[in-house]
């Protein structure tokens, strides 16, 4: 159970995941100690997941992100471990669900260039045996970046 305590740790953790014990307790109005046992508590219970830092694509060389949707021949559990498996092989695609309508995947795909996008999809995705189909969009602009979740 979350107490408004709580979920304001959380929120100042999802802007600032760097924040140390001593700045949690200022913005909390905690003793370090306690904002320190409280943030404990929530990475042990599994909700704090971990703590990454965000990079900038571009700047690592990787000009070009895609949304690649793919559709499976059949719809066994052999073919989607097959197609799982394959997904984990790959560093271009930074996350992936599994849908509800005609596409069976979405993929988020981040690569350095065209070519490489192309050689992801035909060299990698298309020839794999459980794909039926591939249809991406580029994104040209991303108007809203990822954001915190709502609490």
């Amino acid at each position: 159970m979350l107490d408004e305590t709580d979920i304001r740790l959380l929120s100042a953790l999802q802007k600032n995941a760097q924040l140390t014990a001593q700045d949690l307790g200022a913005e909390l109005g905690l003793s370090p100690s306690q904002a320190g046992r409280r943030r404990q508590r929530l990475e042990t219970s599994g909700l704090i997941r971990g703590y990454s830092a965000k990079l900038d694509p571009v700047q690592l060389g990787l000009a070009i992100q895609a949304f690649v949707q793919v559709e499976l021949t059949s719809h066994g559990p052999e073919q989607a471990r097959s197609f799982t498996r394959l997904l984990d092989t790959r560093s271009e695609v930074v996350s992936a669900w599994t849908l509800t309508g005609n596409a069976d995947y979405l993929l988020r795909v981040y690569c350095e260039d065209l070519p490489a996008l192309n050689r992801l999809i035909h060299d990698v995705l298309l020839p794999h045996g459980a794909v039926a189909k591939v249809q991406s969009q580029i994104v040209m602009d991303q108007c809203k970046p990822d954001a915190p979740l709502p609490l």
